[in-house]
């Protein structure tokens, strides 16, 4: 007889136990006030001192950056060393939600969503953005290389990748895959304090869990509305350039009220016939818009830029993780670690709308459509993009051979001047972005509104919409009372989270490499896996 494995993950904690219901809606007792009164006084102290609360935060966040930058980089490389030991490990064959479970969406559904929810928007601005200003030394170039040389625009690509590819997705990976297993594997609430199981057993009901999911909700807020008021700014600024209509606050809050208003629609309309419509839309429409640049564009150099893009990331990925005996610190403090700290504090909002779409998943396809896929898919887009910038300014083509990189939120269109059909395509890209904006707005209340009521996925559909309506209106309010020095504030504080979230992820690893291995002795045991 072998050794009888006991369930160590065994809790009498129900989802929504501890929730109250005013005014028929469905509320836990501890984090949705504690969430609304944080909320409420910071937006408020940022709103009566803009100027002083960006500058006192940001000095906050920069000190965290400059004094905890070997921290991101070491830990983002754990999460990508295990990620990918996930897809080749026996604990790869377990099911999320049991062995029986059977996936709730098709597998290009399943895709569309969670690439959308995951980074879809950044795509679209940091894509020609980022490869110009590493080439023509807009910023500090990555390892000090001389800019506008072969050697920078290799560097351009490879970096760009880096920042684009495993790394990010390998931190949404360990949030998703800790919070789907134990809620649809151990019937957990799906929340972030579940995944703190293995270390804190049933205390994690009490006070740790509240202070873990109140973080995870203030990080979410704040990191959407600040996305929704920089990208309401970004959007007014294309519309402004494509048809002179103005790029003001008026026009701000018009796009803000517009993508609120369809985020509000999606909702009622529910997951399936919501965010999965506009993430299909999405993928459609982003995936015909680059067939168009490939095809339109200068395809060979596209195409040649695909295999300099991989093999530079490949080739400078070790390098770019190593955060020790740096010339280029600066560098790595302004763009990697800040792209880490940002990916981290979202990580609790993408996570787990991933999780919620993923039940029904083996491990070793979980790992593998999040990690290998989008970075393969990001590899081609921001070649398509990247690389024919980078050959219109070599040509000396167009505005950013002109003038370089002016305005960050322009580069795409300014790109787009140097392919046929330029107004068609930059609506469609106008279109793309705002929709975008509305399936991050859709899926983040999705988020917040299972975590303010517990953990339950089936809580009052008024409660999401409020949540929709408030990511909105804290938009709204910043963009309007403080313009950038409001939203640069709360974007620093959503970032400085990034801080104890990597802690928090730590553990999460740990606790998640431990139940999925405690999880496949228990399944052999009952002779459900081999």
């Amino acid at each position: 007889m072998g050794e009888v494995v006991k369930d160590e993950y065994q809790t009498d904690y129900v989802a929504g136990q501890d929730n109250i219901n005013p005014f028929g809606l469905d509320l836990h007792n501890w984090v949705f006030p504690v969430t609304a009164v944080v909320v409420v006084l910071f937006v408020i102290g940022t709103l009566m001192f803009p100027a002083l609360a960006k500058e006192t935060l940001d000095g906050a966040k920069w000190g965290i950056i400059a004094s905890f930058d070997w921290f991101f980089l070491l830990s983002a490389n754990i999460f990508v060393i295990v990620s990918l030991a996930l897809i080749f490990m026996p604990v790869g064959k377990i099911r999320l939600g049991g062995q029986d479970a059977k996936p709730e969406f098709t597998r290009i559904s399943w895709f569309a969503m969670l690439f959308a929810a995951g980074m879809g928007i950044g795509l679209m601005f940091w894509a020609v953005a980022e490869p110009v200003a590493y080439y023509t030394g807009w910023y500090e170039t990555p390892f000090n290389v001389e800019a506008n040389t072969e050697a920078a625009r290799e560097l351009a690509m490879g970096s760009t990748m880096y920042h684009w590819g495993l790394h990010p997705w390998a931190i949404y990976a360990i949030v998703a895959l800790s919070l789907a297993f134990f809620a649809f594997n151990k019937n957990m609430p799906l929340t972030i304090r579940s995944a703190f199981f293995p270390l804190l057993k049933d205390r994690v009901w009490g006070w740790p869990g509240h202070i873990i999911d109140v973080l995870a909700v203030v990080a979410t807020i704040f990191g959407l509305a600040t996305s929704l008021g920089f990208g309401a700014q970004q959007a007014a600024s294309g519309l402004n350039y494509l048809f002179d209509v103005g790029a003001g606050t008026n026009v701000q809050m018009a796009i803000i009220v517009g993508v609120t208003a369809l985020a509000l629609m999606s909702v009622l309309r529910g997951l399936d016939g919501g965010v999965k419509v506009l993430s299909n839309i999405n993928m459609i429409t982003a995936a015909v818009l680059l067939a168009f640049i490939v095809f339109a564009g200068p395809t060979m150099t596209i195409l040649e830029t695909i295999w300099i893009t991989s093999s530079s990331y490949v080739t400078n990925v070790v390098p770019l993780s190593n955060p020790f005996g740096r010339e280029d610190s600066a560098w790595m403090q302004g763009w990697t670690v800040f792209y880490w700290a940002w990916w981290i504090s979202w990580s609790p909002f993408v996570g787990m709308f991933i999780a919620r779409v993923s039940k029904g998943r083996t491990v070793r396809e979980f790992v593998t459509a999040v990690l290998i896929i989008p970075t393969v898919i990001t590899t081609v887009w921001m070649s398509g993009f990247g690389g024919t910038a980078l050959e219109q300014i070599q040509n000396g083509v167009g505005v950013l051979a002109d003038k370089g990189l002016t305005d960050v939120s322009l580069a795409t269109f300014q790109m787009f001047e140097g392919l046929p059909l330029t107004g068609i395509i930059s609506f469609v890209g106008i279109i793309l972005v705002l929709v975008f904006f509305v399936t991050s707005s859709d899926s983040g209340s999705l988020v917040i509104d299972s975590i303010t009521a517990g953990g339950k996925t089936d809580a009052p559909t008024a409660q999401r919409v409020f949540w929709v309506v408030m990511e909105g209106a804290i938009a709204a309010a910043l963009i309007f009372g403080g313009g950038d020095d409001a939203l640069g504030a709360i974007q620093a504080v959503a970032i400085s989270a990034g801080l104890p979230f990597t802690l928090i992820l730590l553990i999460m690893t740990w606790g998640l490499l431990k139940g999925l291995s405690q999880e496949r002795k228990l399944l052999i045991q009952r002779g459900e896996l081999l």
